[in-house]
């Protein structure tokens, strides 16, 4: 008996997985896995514990609780100047990667395509395939993260039905700007498809780089669906809260698929969210700043290690180092292996973000950690490589 889904089956575990093993193994810094290791902003958690007691804990409606879809319709104003009717275009999800499974399913015919960007986020393909979706891929590389506009139209046809765009991108840290952004947009649109925009990053946008959603684009404020998350914007993954925004339409469509995934959220984190997302601007522009800092704190570290090339770091809270010129002879998952064992600090390879014709030279830390573990991480790879 063959137990394994047959789409499911074929791929292995995650490389985080793989890779956070071997560094408990061998009492690693992990940076290699994407999450901070602070509690979160204390004022949000004591919100979540209060609501706890002070409100009901049973089922809350399915689309999330009336306190979180206004508060997700206030910031999609406050920041993007996008007027949202909060009872019929907003809809809470259990983390975003529900939130993403709920639009595939819940928009995707077996047969239709959809076209994505990689580097990938590893939870794209396999939902999409399970969805029956057709991946048409598009690739761009380091260091300059380049898109193609010739390969972009190249990947839509007549059976396009969704463009999935993250922005800022994970694991690339690329923002993509207006120019590339009109130019999606005008694809999205001369396809009759619909865009699906994973903007969890939102928060952390570097140098002068702007976060653009591609929902305020002309034509683009009905067939886009716009997908963020707490569990970035709070420094809270575990908590699995995301939010969306997209026309009535599309949001009902989703919402059948939603409803048969997860049902809904847990009560006292959509309460705790949604005050956290109606707090003044200070919060956003610290969140901002202070990534901002961890990641140059890392980059210029690194950059005094001989052979460690980092590369630029638009937005989100990945950073890309070159490690051609250290002169190991193995692949990046090799690489990353080795400094696992012998240096004590553990990254991920980025080929394992790529699906063919991966690049074979570039690995990727994650800078959301305390200052003493970037500062210790970066003491024990120039002790090993010094």
């Amino acid at each position: 008996m063959n137990l394994k889904n047959k789409v499911l089956g074929e791929f292995g575990t995650t490389v985080f997985e793989v890779m956070s093993r071997l560094a408990l193994e061998h009492n690693s810094i992990n940076l290699g896995q994407g999450f901070p290791d602070g509690v979160g902003p204390k004022n949000v958690l004591e919100k979540a514990a209060n609501s706890l007691y002070s409100s009901p804990n049973q089922y809350p409606p399915m689309m999330g609780v009336p306190e979180l879809r206004k508060a997700v319709a206030g910031h999609n104003k406050r920041f993007y100047g996008i007027d949202v009717d909060w009872e019929t275009e907003t809809m809470i999800s259990t983390g975003a990667t529900e939130g993403l499974a709920a639009c595939f399913f819940g928009l995707l015919n077996p047969g239709d395509e959809v076209v994505l960007i990689e580097p990938l986020y590893d939870c794209y393909l396999p939902i999409i395939k399970r969805a029956g979706g057709i991946p048409k891929m598009v690739t761009i590389r380091p260091p300059d993260w380049s898109l193609d506009p010739e390969q972009l139209r190249a990947a839509f046809s007549a059976k396009t039905k969704l463009l999935l765009l993250n922005t800022p991108q994970n694991p690339a840290s690329k923002v993509y700007n207006l120019e590339e952004l009109k130019l999606i947009a005008g694809l999205v649109r001369e396809f009759d498809a619909i865009a699906i925009c994973d903007e969890v990053y939102e928060h952390m946008v570097f140098d002068g780089n702007e976060h653009i959603s591609l929902m305020t684009l002309p034509g683009m404020r009905d067939r886009t669906i716009r997908i963020s998350s707490a569990g970035k914007t709070f420094s809270l993954t575990g908590w699995k809260v995301g939010y969306l925004t997209g026309s009535h339409e599309l949001i009902k469509a989703i919402a059948k698929a939603h409803q048969f995934l997860v049902f809904t959220t847990a009560p006292n984190l959509q309460r705790a969210v949604a005050f956290g997302l109606n707090q003044d601007d200070d919060y956003f522009e610290n969140l901002n700043s202070e990534m901002n800092a961890k990641r140059d704190k890392l980059a210029n570290s690194l950059s005094e290690i001989a052979g460690f090339n980092p590369v630029a770091c638009e937005g989100s809270y990945f950073l890309f180092v070159d490690i051609a010129d250290t002169g190991f002879g193995g692949t990046d998952i090799d690489f990353c292996k080795y400094i696992t064992t012998k240096a004590g600090v553990t990254a991920v390879p980025v080929s394992a973000f790529y699906q063919s014709n991966a690049p074979k030279n570039f690995i990727r830390f994650c800078f959301a950690k305390k200052d003493s573990i970037l500062d210790e991480a970066a003491s024990r790879l120039a002790a090993h490589f010094g």
